[in-house]
């Protein structure tokens, strides 16, 4: 006969849990921050968090995977108005990037990495529609575009998952004897 005992330290392993996740997620949540987005090969960067200083709100600096400081990416002013401003790169190639925004104050407004997926357009070419990936924030990533052929394989690993524990469940709840 099979006891179970009771989990005598859940109480401080959650609250340890709890403690980490706040930590990790506290900072990111104090500032109104950045929002980047994508459409083809446009890049699109929004915020709220900077105040105009001598007619200038900031700048906005698009930086590749090899680029490591702000002033080696592509660098764009920020425009409007004190309840947000913006910036925008044109013709961007496709590949993972990461933008920048610094307030002409010289604080940070944030830093948030962005796939672009698209080919830059050029006057031969027709422009086709493209989804956009999206930002990819946060810890590991957020988005990824997966093919047909991905997600099929996927769901059959799932599946056979889930009917070989079945298969099992059934056949070690027969085994039993009195």
């Amino acid at each position: 006969m099979r006891t179970s005992k009771p989990l005598l330290g859940s109480g401080p392993i959650a609250a340890a849990a709890a403690a980490v996740t706040l930590a990790l997620t506290g900072p990111a949540a104090a500032g109104p921050g950045i929002s980047v987005s994508t459409a083809g090969s446009t890049v699109s960067v929004t915020t709220s968090a900077c105040t105009q200083t001598n007619g200038n709100w900031g700048t906005a600096s698009l930086l590749t995977s090899s680029q490591t400081s702000f002033s080696q990416g592509r660098q764009v002013a920020l425009s409007g108005t004190a309840s947000g401003q913006s910036a925008a790169w044109g013709d961007v190639a496709p590949g993972t990037y990461t933008v920048i925004v610094v307030c002409s104050n010289g604080n940070p407004a944030g830093t948030q990495s962005v796939v672009v997926s698209s080919a830059p357009s050029s006057p031969a070419v027709t422009p086709t529609a493209s989804p956009s990936l999206g930002v990819m924030g946060g810890l590991g990533g957020g988005s990824r575009d997966y093919g047909t052929v991905t997600l099929v394989a996927g769901g059959a690993l799932v599946g056979t998952g889930l009917l070989a524990t079945a298969w099992y469940v059934r056949r070690r709840s027969g085994l039993r004897h009195p």
